[in-house]
């Protein structure tokens, strides 16, 4: 058991240094910054080996960079691999492997080095394996965790995703739609243009989207009204999507700042916890949760990553959570009272209702080493407990605890 517990230990020590954004410790943040280089290096040797000057000066040395830094990406993979229990610890030990092979970052982290060494075993595949490499660049957005202003773009997307997705499905009717219309009134005029419907879709997206290649367009007189039709409806149509987004931004800092303005003019008292598989909370959305008035999530510390709560947010087990309340006006502090019994103090080795105590006293409960003890009139005190009391008057040994 000790061992287990010594290598669980060890194990989330190795997860915080290879977690993004975690400012914990040294080791983390100098991990962090030797990846970052690395990505860096590699994608600035990959860019400049495009030009045939430099790389036949420095070909040797852009050749260096990649085989150092794409070992460094496999041993992360590799570390990462080993802490996916860390990453989720609702899953056992295989369900939490198999579940970072398959999400985003593991296939990320796959492709960042294994298309370098695949050409070794299937020589004849280089030229595709190489296209893979540019998945590295996708590492970049671990850089997120340490700008909430990307953070911010993230949660706007998730936020307005199903609105989003309504634009999408209305741009890709319209295309569709436009694609047929423009095939039928073109596709006898220019035969080899408009062969076939995919023909209209191209032009339909290169129209509807305002790019406009020219490399297909209407001769037709039908074909070039409904050309001018579609494209007034393109502008319109683009727009929808980005108008969404610029609301879901001005909505997003407002709530910001107003949490902003809401914490210098009110007192708030803060307390952090942490979620495990049974608490209630867990697998709920937060617009789920039964909160007292007057209390909210202010944020959620997920896995090294600090997320900004809204109603749709799932919370998950490990999640620590912060939560705020306003504090009460014209509240009166609460004195509690702590008292550790000594050798000599008057309460040792006897019973609470044996106690001469005020009734402005009240015994809330006794620790008692490990354990704690409900006071109860047949609960013999002894040295070494623990009592914490709320009383108006003076104890002999208080500490005194302000809530």
């Amino acid at each position: 058991m000790e061992k287990s517990n010594e290598f669980e230990e060890h194990r989330n020590k190795l997860f915080r240094i290879i977690s993004v954004g975690y400012l914990g410790d040294i080791p983390s943040i100098a991990y962090d910054l030797i990846g970052t280089v690395a990505l860096i290096l590699n994608l600035v040797a990959a860019f400049l080996s495009t030009f045939s000057d430099l790389n036949s000066l420095y070909g040797n040395v852009f050749m260096e960079i990649e085989k150092w830094t794409v070992l460094f990406f496999a041993i992360d993979y590799g570390l990462r691999l080993f802490c996916a229990k860390n990453l989720f610890p609702d899953k056992s030990e295989v369900g939490a492997v198999v579940a970072f092979l398959f999400s985003f970052a593991g296939i990320i982290d796959l492709l960042s080095f294994l298309p370098y060494y695949l050409p070794f075993f299937f020589p004849a595949g280089a030229t595709a394996f190489r296209m893979f490499r540019v998945a590295r660049i996708f590492r970049l957005f671990r850089i997120n965790a340490y700008y909430d202003s990307i953070n911010v773009i993230n949660e706007v997307i998730r936020n307005k995703s199903q609105q989003l997705l309504s634009s999408v499905f209305i741009i890709a009717v319209m295309m569709l739609a436009s694609s047929l219309c423009m095939y039928s009134l073109e596709h006898d005029a220019q035969p080899e243009i408009f062969a076939n419907a995919f023909s209209g879709i191209w032009w339909a997206a290169s129209t509807l989207l305002t790019v406009g290649y020219g490399d297909i367009y209407p001769i037709t007189f039908l074909g070039k009204v409904f050309g001018i039709l579609l494209a007034f409806l393109g502008v319109g149509i683009v727009a929808i999507p980005t108008g969404i987004i610029s609301a879901g931004f001005v909505e997003q800092y407002t709530k910001l700042k107003h949490m902003g303005d809401y914490a210098k003019s009110i007192d708030m008292h803060f307390i952090k916890v942490q979620l495990d598989s049974k608490d209630k909370w867990v697998d709920k959305k937060i617009r789920e949760l039964d909160m007292p008035h007057g209390a909210l999530i202010a944020l959620i510390q997920r896995r090294g990553n600090v997320i900004i709560p809204n109603g749709n947010i799932v919370l998950e087990s490990g999640d620590k959570v912060i939560i705020g309340a306003q504090a009460l006006k014209n509240d009166t502090p609460m004195n509690l009272k702590e008292v550790t019994l000594g050798q000599t103090h008057p309460w040792v080795n006897k019973f609470i209702r044996d106690l001469d105590i005020s009734r402005q006293t009240q015994l809330l409960s006794i620790k008692r080493g490990s354990r704690t003890v409900v006071p109860r009139g047949g609960v013999k005190l002894k040295e070494g407990d623990t009592i914490v009391v709320i009383s108006k008057v003076h104890l002999p040994g208080e500490d005194e605890i302000i809530v």
